[in-house]
């Protein structure tokens, strides 16, 4: 008997994704599940499938560190960070993105919604080379003197 539970499953998951776990992905999402990050929205196991599947081939090394979980059989909350690199050549830019996860799950405890939410702004385009410094710059300008 699998004393696992949902929480615990879907953590697990995040994880240890790598790119033949997605073969196990009908197990963690419903099949019609909706998918929301500040990039994009999705419905259906093909298009989240697709989205991950990106990830692995746009990015070096992508991982998620789960920080803090909660939640019970109807939904869960993750706050996490996402750890991966950008190689363009010989150049090679570490970066961490911290954001959470709201998921909405079904009876199965597989996901039906998920949620991302994290800042664009602060956790990716500040951290990259030449766009950086313009949004480090912009972000200082618009601050009020104290």
């Amino acid at each position: 008997m699998n004393s696992t539970t949902p929480l615990e499953r879907i953590t697990r998951y995040f994880e240890t994704l790598q790119p033949q776990s997605l073969e196990l992905l009908e197990s963690i999402y419903h099949p019609q599940a909706q998918f929301k990050d500040p990039f994009q929205q999705v419905q259906g196991l093909a298009a989240i499938a697709r989205i991950y599947q990106h990830m692995f081939s746009a990015l070096v090394q992508p991982r998620f560190v789960i920080q803090h979980r909660l939640g019970d059989a109807q939904q869960c909350f993750l706050t996490w960070d996402f750890h991966f690199a950008v190689q363009r050549g010989a150049r090679r830019w570490d970066v961490v993105i911290h954001g959470s996860s709201h998921l909405l799950l079904d009876d199965l405890g597989r996901i039906t919604q998920h949620r991302d939410y994290w800042d664009v702004a602060e956790e990716l385009y500040e951290k990259l080379p030449v766009l950086g410094s313009l949004m480090r710059w912009l972000k200082q300008k618009g601050q009020t003197p104290q």
